[in-house]
Order: C-alpha cells, then sequence, then structure tokens
C-alpha cells in the first residue's frame, strides 16, 4: 500500500490527552509525522473538531485539527 502523505509516519505507543475547553480525554498515539498523528481513543463522541494534544514525555502541547474519525480512532494534522 502506498503511502501519499507529505511527512512519513512513525509508529509510536505513547500516553497522550486530548485538552479543550476545561475537559480532557485520555488517548493513545498510535503513529506520528511532523505533520499530525492517529489517536486511539475509547469513543470519538465528544472530541471537537480542533483541541490541544498533550503527549506524555513533550513539553509542547500541538494544537490539532481533526481529519477524520472512526470508531476508536481520530487522525489529526497539526496547525
Amino acid at each position: 500500500m502506498d503511502n501519499h502523505r507529505v511527512a512519513p509516519r512513525h509508529r509510536v505507543l505513547k500516553a497522550g490527552s486530548i485538552e479543550f475547553n476545561g475537559g480532557v480525554i485520555d488517548c493513545t498515539v498510535r503513529n506520528i509525522s511532523d505533520t499530525g498523528a492517529q489517536l486511539e481513543v475509547a469513543t470519538p463522541l465528544g472530541i471537537p473538531d480542533s483541541f490541544w494534544l498533550v503527549i506524555a514525555g513533550s513539553q509542547t502541547p500541538r494544537h490539532c485539527r481533526v481529519a477524520w474519525r472512526n470508531e476508536k480512532r481520530i487522525g489529526v494534522a497539526f496547525d
């Protein structure tokens, strides 16, 4: 399968949190690149179209916008 992404994604398994308007939802970062990431969540319901992603071990939150959603995963692009 060809990967037509702007930046190659790297598989990871890191804890993260989705933060928005005072709310926090835990997630797992499954893959990441310079331009975006794939997040695993219990459910995508209630997650807004844009939010801050905080990855364990990283000192800088990344602002994200949702590119796609399915039952347990969300694809995001970094702003």
